[in-house]
């Protein structure tokens, strides 16, 4: 997947209404109508928001005779599973790094305090 198809879906699933759109088809499809009743907003801006997660390619839209219904694509779900899951790979190999690094730093004895000239009484 393209950094421009993976900035796409984080930039549509910013936005909270988009992310409860995307939570309620993952329980199923849904008309437009269905997923704009939990809302507080007008049709045309669900419609806008539906366009943002088309195009990102989080959902589609069918046609069922004059049903509308807009179904989850997993596909999309799936490209941000890879990305985090090898984030979080390259985040634990540094956490690891980090912490072999440590341990070598307290396995080493502490150095002695210089005195510095001055006499201890």
């Amino acid at each position: 997947m393209s950094a421009a198809n993976l900035d796409a879906i984080f930039a549509a699933l910013a936005d909270p209404t988009r992310r409860a759109i995307v939570a309620r088809l993952a329980t199923g499809e849904a008309t437009v109508l269905e997923l704009a009743a939990p809302f507080e907003i007008s049709l045309p801006a669900i419609s806008r928001h539906l366009k943002v997660l088309e195009r990102a390619g989080l959902i589609a839209r069918g046609r069922d005779a004059q049903r509308r219904p807009c179904q989850l694509r997993a596909a999309a779900l799936d490209e941000i599973t890879r990305w985090t899951q090898h984030t979080r790979e390259a985040w634990s190999g540094r956490f690891e790094q980090l912490d072999d690094y440590l341990k070598t730093l307290q396995a080493k004895p502490p150095k002695e305090k210089k005195n510095n000239g001055r006499k201890r009484s």
